[in-house]
């Protein structure tokens, strides 16, 4: 322990190799459970029809906008409390975790309101079909209504992550995921004698997985997470903690919601072709998950790491960082690309898959899949640009990904009246996305390694 009172963090000690493995590994299976239930949701409710696949798909950017929102707010409280940890400034990390709690209960407050007065237009927005919408309002609703559940796991699993108790972390989502995947077809389908829900019970087994993860996640961090201290007295407002947390987490929500209106701006030019090709954009962004959903894994290790060396200035454990992040996420989405490559159909089958959903969804895949190898540089580089404090970078490249090139790509190729051209438009904006992470990457480096040669630098993280 040193003057400040503060225990040196293994996120300053271990071998990078080894802190990034220990840490990242249990992220990376958790978040794998996490793809798990959200491809059983849909496997099950496709089982009902493929309007009901339709309508969960449909739901997609209200659940991505939640999800953008909280992992938002999560990699700012993290960054500053990571940062906090760094330069051993405990009444800061303190009041970093209770206020970012607090600005977890007010998004679920404006998410809860969007769920009772918005869930009609939306769907009603995409499609005039009765039934779609009917079974989308079911499902978003609930899972809108009651996501403090959602909320408040992402709160008190990234405090565990942020000190590098990672396995705490996985335990509690984990028991929320599987959770989920028994209570589904209990629900959908009314097993053991319960009413029969359909759409209804996948949006309820969603939730109640989440709120259970929850609360287990806040008693851990009560109990066995020290260096973190939760005070009910001080989950409140403090002006300049907020204003620091949102610095870092309004880019990172913005990009979140970017990818809710280029899912939403898809599917509406997927729609026009055929309500089955919005199916196969659904199945797509379910499988998808698998692959990503363990880079992100690995960021969320990442940028804990980051963030502790970079406010330490370690700037040797700060490159060694990035660079093993970078060739595991690529390694990672090359699994990706070889299973959207040789197994489309195996894959489209999962979802009860009809003849035409087969032929729109095996050219979709084989298109599509390439880009992933581009994707995992991409990611890995975004957050590092959220952890060691320029997080606009990130905005820039998912504005240029998602709006200024993949959307309208999709456009311009659907006027061709080619529905497998469209495709295109995702390995055409990852090329895009990529030459701008190059040159920001290497801005960003060199700019942190100078601000860690500063002397006054710590006094001021």
């Amino acid at each position: 322990m040193n003057q400040t009172g503060i225990h040196e963090n293994k996120m300053g000690t271990l071998p990078v190799g080894k802190l990034l493995a220990d840490m990242a590994i249990p992220m990376m299976i958790s978040m794998l459970v996490q793809a798990l239930y959200n491809i059983v949701d849909s496997v099950f409710v496709a089982r009902i029809s493929e309007n009901a696949l339709n309508a969960v798909s449909l739901a997609f950017p209200l659940q991505n906008l939640m999800i953008a929102f909280g992992g938002g707010t999560a990699v700012g409280m993290n960054a500053l409390l990571s940062r906090s940890l760094g330069a051993k400034q405990q009444k800061q990390v303190d009041r970093a975790a209770n206020t970012g709690i607090f600005l977890f209960g007010c998004t679920y407050v404006l998410f809860a309101l969007i769920g009772v007065f918005f869930s009609r237009p939306f769907f009603l927005a995409q499609t005039n079909d009765t039934e779609i919408v009917g079974y989308g309002v079911e499902y978003a609703s609930i899972c809108l209504i009651f996501s403090f559940g959602i909320f408040a796991q992402f709160c008190f699993e990234r405090l565990l992550q942020a000190t590098g108790r990672t396995r705490l972390s996985m335990m509690t989502q984990l028991v929320g995921a599987v959770i989920n995947i028994i209570l589904d077809p209990i629900l959908i389908f009314g097993w053991f004698g319960l009413p029969r829900m359909e759409v209804r019970g996948a949006a309820i087994a969603t939730v109640a997985g989440q709120i259970i993860a929850a609360v287990i996640g806040l008693f851990v961090n009560l109990r066995r997470n020290p260096e973190i201290h939760i005070r009910f007295s001080q989950i409140r407002w403090h002006r300049e903690t907020s204003s620091e947390i949102y610095r870092v987490g309004i880019p990172s929500i913005i990009m979140g919601s970017i990818s809710s209106v280029m899912t939403f701006g898809m599917n509406k030019i997927l729609i026009g072709f055929t309500t089955t090709a919005t199916a196969v954009f659904g199945a797509y962004f379910k499988l998808q998950s698998f692959v990503f959903m363990p880079v992100f894994g690995l960021n969320n290790a990442m940028v804990p790491i980051l963030a502790y060396n970079y406010g330490a200035h370690k700037p040797d454990r700060v490159r060694q960082t990035v660079r093993l992040s970078i060739l595991t996420a690529v390694g990672i989405m090359l699994f990706g690309v070889l299973a959207f490559e040789l197994f489309p159909d195996a894959l489209l089958e999962l979802f009860d898959a009809s003849a035409q959903m087969r032929s729109i969804g095996r050219i979709a895949l084989r298109i599509i899949g390439p880009h992933f190898l581009l994707a995992g540089i991409n990611v890995v580089a975004s957050s590092v640009y959220q952890a060691i404090g320029n997080p606009v970078y990130s905005l820039l490249c998912s504005v240029c990904r998602q709006l200024v090139v993949l959307l309208p790509a999709a456009w311009l190729l659907a006027q061709t009246g080619r529905l497998e051209l469209v495709w295109l438009a995702f390995p055409i904006a990852e090329v895009a996305a990529l030459i701008m992470s190059v040159v920001l990457l290497r801005r960003t480096m060199y700019t942190a390694e100078r601000r860690m040669a500063d002397d006054d630098f710590g006094e001021d993280v």
